[in-house]
């Protein structure tokens, strides 16, 4: 194996085993133009979600963080979406769409379930590969924070009050 590809591996174990990696953009970065199809077929494109604060979240069912993280989101968009938030839940695509039906209907998941059969989401988010990752987006469609691993809750969801706060 190829001693940058190895050392990079080994990074990527050490950031795994530290935890979540935050990183802020320091430039504004428009969220890509991409269709959601969820489990159940029905479509949402990122312009449905304009004026609304929105948590993309990358996920597998295999990933033990992102099992752990889940009731947490739920917890999180419980509490803020009636304020104009939504999580979209993009399921990664070499997980099984009955999986991903399974786990969403026996956790019943109250936000939208994605799913990314050929990849293509994660591509345009810039190849995401790690899961669990987050982005979260702001009213006007800017990427403002992605986290790498399950996020601080307590800073998310300061993030989101203040983002809430602030008009389109």
């Amino acid at each position: 194996m190829n001693r940058k590809i190895a050392a990079s591996i080994a990074g990527l174990a050490v950031v795994a085993a530290i935890g979540i990696i935050t990183v802020s953009t320091s430039h504004a970065q428009k969220v890509p133009q991409v269709t959601y199809t969820s489990i159940k077929g029905e479509q949402r494109s990122t312009d449905s979600f304009k004026g609304k604060v929105v948590l993309i979240n990358f996920w597998a069912t295999s990933c033990t963080g992102c099992v752990k993280e889940m009731p947490k989101l739920v917890d999180t968009y419980n509490k803020f979406q009636a304020r104009g938030y939504e999580t979209v839940a993009v399921a990664m695509s070499y997980d099984s769409p009955n999986y991903v039906a399974n786990f969403t209907e026996q956790r019943k998941l109250p936000f939208f379930v994605a799913l990314d059969t050929t990849g293509e989401i994660a591509q345009k988010f810039g190849g995401i590969q790690l899961t669990p990752t987050s982005i979260l987006v702001d009213k006007n469609g800017q990427i403002i924070q992605r986290f790498i691993g399950e996020p601080d809750f307590a800073q998310l969801e300061a993030l989101i009050e203040r983002k809430l706060k602030e008009t389109a």
